[in-house]
């Protein structure tokens, strides 16, 4: 695992940006200098987060989501397992 952070990651397993290696090891993400803790997804080559809208749920149970464009800036919360 290197010690940057992919350009693109998601929370929810049903996307192709899901990673739950990277995800165990925990994400910071800064956006428009501000650091969230409530992100689902994030793209930091086209720059940009998914946030949740409120309590709203759409028709399957899952929270409503809302994309925001700005300055995303992503690190790594803990450091790399040891490789045996």
């Amino acid at each position: 695992m290197t010690d940057t952070p992919p350009d693109r990651l998601s929370n929810d397993p049903r996307s192709k940006f899901y990673d739950e290696a990277v995800l165990e090891r925990g994400i910071g993400i800064k956006f428009n200098g501000t650091e969230r803790t409530n992100v689902e997804e994030y793209c930091i080559s086209e720059g940009w987060v998914r946030v949740p809208v409120g309590k709203s749920l759409d028709r399957h149970g899952l929270p409503m989501t809302m994309k925001v464009k700005g300055t995303v800036e992503a690190w790594f919360r803990s450091e790399a397992p040891e490789q045996e």
